[in-house]
């Protein structure tokens, strides 16, 4: 299994790309991450977030592997404990389909992507750079595994 983190954006600080490679390089071969970067669309002239975001969701189509089960980022979604993520991690990974994590653009996600999405999750209450969102979330699903293997890393 492969988790695919597909975020929107690109040309990341070189803090986000090092804190993104940290934890990604820390999972084990046999659930490793790996980063698709979808290119925004330029909002300019008649273009609504509507028009972007659909827009967006074609290019993000395009980059999630077949048959991946998607997870959507919003922020009206599940509110999850890192316990409950490690949960989950263990059900995808007995399932054995690859994984999908998709962040949006600025404007978020296209309703009827969401809508065809298996779950919505958030990662916070707050407003974050979407480059932050990348390092927080390889960050949890570290935590996560490393819960599922009893690793020291997740202190209760």
């Amino acid at each position: 299994m492969q988790l695919v983190i597909a975020a929107v954006g690109h040309k990341m600080p070189a803090w986000i790309e090092a804190g993104f490679t940290e934890y990604s390089k820390r999972m084990p071969p046999e659930i490793r991450i790996h980063l698709k970067e979808i290119k925004p669309v330029e909002r300019s002239g008649s273009k609504t977030a509507e028009t972007a975001m659909a827009l967006e969701r074609s290019r993000i189509e395009a980059a999630l592997p077949k048959g991946a089960r998607i997870i959507a980022l919003d922020e009206r979604g599940r509110d999850l404990t890192s316990v409950q993520l490690s949960q989950y991690l263990t059900q995808w990974q007995q399932d054995g389909r690859d994984v999908a994590l998709v962040i949006g653009g600025a404007d978020g996600l296209d309703a009827q992507f969401k809508a065809g999405a298996e779950m919505l999750i958030r990662i916070s209450s707050l407003t974050l750079p979407h480059g932050m969102v990348r390092v927080i979330l390889a960050e949890q699903l570290y935590r996560a595994w490393s819960i599922t293997q009893n690793h020291p890393y997740h202190r209760v």
